[in-house]
């Protein structure tokens, strides 16, 4: 019913910037909070930051004032602006959002996820 596909991963010089995209379709009436979450080789899923449909955001400790996350409603879409990289930001982002499809029923998606490598 409802897809969200990553895009933008890849290898990247520690220091570099790198940008991701995410883009929700399907049966989508409205979208609340949208967010990335990643998992390192070996460590559990973490949160990297989310956003509210009215644009307030937070990120988890290690990716303030590095990372930036933005969204288009108008497209369904969420955007991750990575700067500063280190080698500890490899791994696999994944896009996540929390979808009204009717008035009674929605639920939390997640995409498949897009790798992100960081060199040293």
């Amino acid at each position: 019913q409802v897809q969200l596909v990553e895009s933008g991963g890849g290898l990247v010089q520690a220091g570099g910037s790198l940008g991701l995209s995410c883009a929700a379709s399907g049966s989508i009436f409205s979208i609340n909070a949208m967010g990335w979450y990643r998992q390192a080789p070996g460590k559990q899923r973490e949160l990297v930051a989310t956003i509210t449909s009215g644009g307030s955001t937070s990120y988890g400790d290690s990716m303030k004032c590095r990372f930036t996350i933005s969204r288009d409603n108008a497209k369904n879409m969420v955007y991750l602006q990575m700067n500063s990289l280190k080698p500890e930001d490899t791994a696999v982002y994944y896009c996540n959002a929390h979808v009204v499809i009717t008035a009674y029923y929605g639920g939390e998606y997640w995409g498949k996820g897009t790798l992100v490598t960081i060199s040293s």
